[in-house]
């Protein structure tokens, strides 16, 4: 619903994927993301990171659980936007976490605080793109001409990425 076209970049290449290796299984036949981390705390939090091996401009959902008080720990810090924002127990955010150094405030003893994580690491989106070759081997394939036009097709690609996430006028145009 937000991100319409990045939805759609996922499903796609996602689609690839598994016809390509029909033996691999999605974490949940709905979704788009690739794998999943279950982080079982009891007391679960992170110190300010970027999630660089995930899709540059992918999103990661991040769904806090448990039970804490939300108003007075658990939040989530995402510092480049310098927001703090309350994050409840069974609510789901989604971020571009290779690109927003993110963290969660600590909860208070006796409280119970666990993550679930789904993302796609980008070498996934790489493979696919190189034709199930990793990087090194596609490349070893090109001329020297085609490696260089391989490189600068990367930055490109970078920014037809950063595209495909919504402006608001878009969303609201959808209406």
């Amino acid at each position: 619903m937000w991100a319409p076209n990045l939805f759609d970049f996922y499903v796609d290449y996602m689609k690839l994927f598994y016809h390509h290796y029909p033996n691999f299984y999605h974490p949940f036949l709905n979704g788009i993301w690739c794998a999943v981390t279950f982080n079982l705390g009891p007391m679960t939090c992170t110190l300010g990171h970027r999630d660089f091996a995930n899709l540059a401009f992918g999103w990661c959902a991040i769904t806090a659980l448990g039970y804490f008080d939300y108003r007075k720990g658990g939040h989530l810090i995402l510092w480049d936007c310098k927001l703090i924002i309350e994050f409840p127990p069974r609510t789901t955010i989604l971020i571009p976490s290779a690109a927003i150094f993110h963290s969660n405030i600590p909860i208070a003893d006796g409280e119970h605080r666990y993550s679930f994580t789904q993302y796609t690491a980008g070498r996934i989106f790489c493979w696919i793109e190189h034709g199930f070759k990793s990087e090194e081997a596609y490349l070893a394939m090109l001329t020297k001409k085609e490696r260089e036009e391989e490189i600068a097709l990367g930055k490109q690609r970078a920014k037809e990425g950063v595209g495909l996430l919504s402006t608001l006028a878009q969303l609201q145009a959808m209406k």
